[in-house]
């Protein structure tokens, strides 16, 4: 659709980042239908979009293992997350290309589910924060092509990861083993990506 303004220009809204903006879509559709589901015996959230440790032989096991990024438990974790995703998404998405965003988020949405299985059997985690911490550092990485160690990459570093191993024990509902995860993930695409481009 495109409509023209009277000195001529042409008005177009454009798809510009598909993987990114599908994901938010997805994630917001999970979000309506565990909120529309709320009383009833139908828990999406839990089936669907969480992963915690469950037996190999479930099917939904694996659904789960790359669903969960796309869950969130209210409308705040939504947003909160949602805001830095689409930030920084569109920007990735156009420099790396669409399949490799979606390689990259879901290798770390499974790898994420992998951890949480082998190291808190115990607890379920949701959302898309490990990705966003992913896209932060990813984006950091950048000035690296250029020859240069970016500081910010080395604040970034210290202050998001750093803070994220320290408050790995810790109990209060935040997935920090899935932001720790996407940082480490954000460095090995970056870098890799770096190196494949110097051969």
């Amino acid at each position: 659709m495109s409509g023209k303004t009277t000195k001529g220009f042409v008005i177009r809204f454009k798809f510009n980042a598909p993987v990114v903006l599908t994901f938010a879509i997805l994630s917001l559709g999970a979000f309506l239908l565990d909120t529309m589901m709320t009383g009833t015996t139908f828990h999406p959230n839990e089936w669907f979009f969480s992963t915690y440790r469950s037996s190999m032989l479930d099917p939904l096991t694996y659904v789960r293992a790359f669903g969960h990024v796309l869950g969130h438990d209210d409308w705040e974790h939504y947003i909160s997350n949602m805001m830095l995703f689409l930030l920084l998404g569109p920007i990735l998405e156009e420099k790396y290309g669409s399949k490799k965003i979606l390689y990259m988020i879901l290798i770390t949405a499974v790898i994420t589910a992998i951890v949480n299985a082998l190291f808190f059997p115990g607890v379920r985690i949701a959302g898309s924060s490990g990705i966003v911490f992913m896209f932060i550092v990813l984006s950091s990485v950048v000035a690296v092509e250029k020859g240069e160690i970016p500081i910010s990459f080395i604040v970034i570093v210290f202050l998001y990861l750093g803070s994220e191993i320290y408050k790995l024990p810790a109990h209060d509902r935040i997935s920090h083993v899935s932001h720790l995860v996407g940082g480490i993930a954000g460095s090995f695409f970056g870098f890799s990506n770096l190196a494949s481009k110097k051969k």
